[in-house]
């Protein structure tokens, strides 16, 4: 088998012999490409013990960035090895900058949009540093991205990838309905929207639980998530959960995933609820607070279906966009849409439901709705207004 070096920015850390990642993702990634290469996996040093044992025999750990380069630079003894560079960072792109220099066959792994993420975690003035490195590294290797939105040239190649095994397809649980419980299942890192989310969740008037699964191992990160959850009865913060059984357990005890933000082209997350057969949550507001359009968020589920009990759906008829007040609770208005149109289907076509009308009438089934709220379902609906729907 051919050889091939995987530089990946990832912390992994080494106890009894044996090496353990820090992300889920990046030890399945390494180790399935190892089915078809001889891989060697070149990361860099945590200082905590991580989760994830990594099935690989060559793993080298830097301390630092020289050591990682000086790993490298050792592998061009095998002048045939290939590299894959996953995702890019300072890291991976200096040691792109050797690779390029000896004419080294490189491919880069884009997973994630670096640009929205340098502009999180470091503010705005700092995209340029990153739109550097990635023009670089972009010009000269082979483009792989887990979506298409990652990289908008031509000649890359767009990849599906799940982490989800034979145990999420099994035992289905109800959901209980008593009433709300929301997951949230990421890295506790304000770039993915957290913080914002949890002062919303502070402050709204309903009966519902939070669960939150994840860790940061940044104490800054720690010290502000710390003060939003410590006064509130309704989070609940069982920490990182690394065994996968467990947390299918986890989905299946919530009724609701909440998914903030994202800067992934394709958040496992989503994978892992709609499978449990669990909705996840998206709507106006939360995108208004951390400044993303909700467009941003449609993206992951452009042309993907999945397949239930009940028939083949669009990916993204499992999304709210918005929500609508039901007496004390909270509905869907997709289910408030699939009313409205039930009525117009079944109306007196000579004497058609005005938008007036239809607002009297959800009022009555308790929905609190406005009468333009009516047109614009109606509109998005595409269905004509009452004097183009009579018939004589």
């Amino acid at each position: 088998m051919e050889n091939l070096i995987v530089l990946n920015n990832e912390k992994v850390s080494k106890h009894n012999g044996k090496f353990f990642s820090r992300n889920y993702n990046f030890k399945i990634l390494p180790e399935g490409l190892n089915r078809y290469f001889k891989v060697e996996y070149i990361v860099r040093k945590s200082e905590v013990n991580e989760s994830h044992e990594l099935n690989l025999d060559k793993v080298k750990v830097a301390s630092n960035i020289i050591q990682f380069i000086f790993y490298v630079l050792s592998t061009f003894k095998n002048k045939k090895s290939k590299y894959y560079l996953i995702c890019i960072t300072p890291y991976t792109f200096i040691a792109s900058l050797f690779l390029f220099i000896f004419r080294k066959k490189v491919y880069v792994y884009l997973i994630s949009s670096g640009h929205e993420e340098w502009a999180n975690l470091l503010g705005n003035w700092s995209v340029w540093i990153y739109d550097l490195m990635f023009k670089i590294v972009t010009s000269k290797a082979t483009v792989i991205a887990l979506h298409d939105r990652l990289y908008n040239k031509k000649n890359f190649h767009v990849i599906n990838s799940s982490t989800l095994d034979d145990k999420w397809f099994k035992n289905f649980k109800e959901a209980r309905t008593d009433k709300i419980r929301f997951l949230y299942v990421a890295r506790i890192n304000p770039v993915k929207g957290i913080n914002e989310f949890l002062e919303m969740f502070n402050n709204l008037e309903m009966e519902a639980e939070l669960s939150i699964i994840g860790k940061t191992n940044n104490l800054r990160h720690q010290k502000k998530f710390k003060s939003l959850i410590e006064n509130s009865k309704n989070i609940k913060f069982p920490g990182y959960v690394s065994n996968r059984q467990q947390l299918i357990d986890t989905y299946d005890n919530h009724n609701i995933l909440i998914l903030p933000s994202y800067t992934e082209g394709q958040p496992y997350v989503v994978d892992e609820s709609l499978v449990r057969r669990r909705p996840v949550l998206i709507f106006e507001d939360i995108a208004e607070i951390i400044k993303m359009d909700i467009s941003t968020v449609s993206r992951i589920v452009k042309s993907k279906n999945v397949q239930t009990d009940y028939g083949i759906f669009p990916l993204r008829y499992f999304f709210s966009e918005s929500t609508i007040k039901k007496g004390d609770d909270l509905v869907s208005s997709k289910i408030v849409k699939n009313y409205l149109s039930d009525l117009i289907e079944n109306e007196d076509k000579s004497s058609p439901y005005s938008d007036d009308q239809l607002e009297k009438i959800l009022k009555k089934e308790g929905y609190d709705v406005a009468r333009r709220t009516v047109a614009k379902y109606r509109e998005q609906l595409n269905i004509p207004v009452a004097r183009l729907r009579k018939e004589y």
